[in-house]
């Protein structure tokens, strides 16, 4: 019985993940729940899968919750610090980090220094720090196993090679609803039409970064440090189909890939029981129903993010950091309608381009960093023609 912190567990990647439990009682317990602000699916969760502790992290909903789960022996937290303790409980085996942003962060480290092992969904924690978190993880002989879906692909490519034997890692990208469009057609665009994946149903804001492609620059950074790859080992293609997960190429030229339909809640219970595989009813892949699959090169021209996140990539440091930062703040004012779908690039760049490098940052150097960088982006965000304060 594999007993899990689910943290994040009201987002997209939190509710899958508790399908997956529900469908295996004998596999798997709910030690831990958290949520940001949406109490109310929080209590249902609790109510539903009994954990041993809940929390909230908007500290101003916390009576709320209390009181709603009073009549239950579970007990009530509020606030990031709490969450960061709980973590390290000797009752929790597995810790799923799927808190949206650089958020999870803290909590992620904590769980990490306590030796629990990490079901990794928040690509944020390796792009903002991605070296003190993979090397901490070392320190403590804690695995980090995936859960996006291109990592989690190119984690089961990789079982059983030895080390050193990888050319290069090839992540796959959909193109998002925006596939083949110019700048023309872009400059137009709204959030509602953005929000129309064609193949994943995921959140509001990792959406948004795949219409952007912004997405496949953060799981470049992300996969780097994963795999503990250098810059030139990582590529990207666009791959419509989405069933190519993404491959490995290996130093004799061969090739491996991951295929499968586009469902998150197969990597994420490929990363709850591994290295064990669980039988399960979804839906098979079937080749008679694809007539093609077909690859291309990224359009870096149009969709400037995944040529921004290559530049941060390079560039190290702190670069990453600053760039996801800004990236979260236009997101949200994109969404809000405060921001053109163009002008997401634009701030993001002028942002990075603000900060003041740093070669070899410190966790606190990170953090103020981020704190920056979202000072200065919030400051273009106000200079758009939509935004309105």
């Amino acid at each position: 019985m594999m007993r899990l912190a689910i943290l994040g567990s009201t987002g997209s990647i939190g509710t899958q993940a508790l399908e997956v439990v529900a469908a295996n009682p004998d596999k798997f317990s709910i030690e831990i729940l958290s949520a940001h602000s949406n109490a109310d699916l929080l209590i249902t969760q609790a109510k539903r899968f009994d954990p041993n502790a809940v929390v909230i992290t908007d500290e101003s909903k916390y009576t709320y919750v209390k009181e709603a789960l009073g009549h239950l022996p579970i007990k009530v937290f509020s606030g990031q610090k709490s969450l960061a303790e709980v973590v390290q409980w000797d009752t929790v085996d597995t810790v799923l980090a799927a808190i949206l942003g650089f958020a999870g962060l803290q909590s992620t480290l904590a769980a990490i220094d306590a030796g629990k092992r990490i079901a990794l969904a928040n690509k944020e924690t390796l792009v903002v720090a991605g070296d003190i978190v993979m090397q901490r993880a070392k320190e403590k002989g804690v695995p980090v196993i995936p859960v996006d879906s291109e990592h989690s692909a190119i984690f089961q490519c990789l079982a059983g090679e030895m080390p050193g034997q990888v050319e290069k890692v090839i992540l796959t990208a959909s193109g998002g609803p925006f596939l083949g469009r110019k700048t023309n057609y872009l400059v137009n665009v709204k959030a509602s039409h953005a929000l129309q994946h064609p193949n994943w149903t995921m959140g509001a804001k990792i959406t948004i970064d795949s219409a952007t492609l912004m997405n496949k620059g953060l799981e470049m950074i992300e996969a780097k440090w994963l795999f503990g790859l250098t810059n030139e080992q990582v590529e990207v293609v666009i791959h419509p189909q989405s069933v190519v997960h993404s491959l490995v190429q290996f130093i004799d030229g061969s090739l491996k890939a991951q295929l499968g339909l586009p469902d998150m809640k197969l990597p994420i219970q490929y990363a709850l029981a591994y290295p064990q595989r669980i039988h399960n009813d979804y839906k098979r892949f079937d080749f008679k129903d694809f007539a093609k699959l077909t690859f291309e090169q990224p359009d870096t021209k149009t969709f400037r993010n995944l040529a921004l996140a290559k530049d941060a990539m390079y560039r190290g440091g702190n670069v990453p950091c600053v760039m996801n930062a800004a990236n979260e703040i236009v997101v949200q004012a994109f969404l809000q309608n405060k921001v053109g779908f163009l002008e997401m690039s634009e701030m993001v760049e002028k942002t990075m381009e603000k900060v003041s490098f740093i070669e070899k940052p410190t966790l606190e150097d990170y953090q103020r960093t981020d704190k920056d960088a979202r000072i200065y982006a919030a400051e273009f965000v106000k200079t758009s023609q939509l935004s309105v304060y």
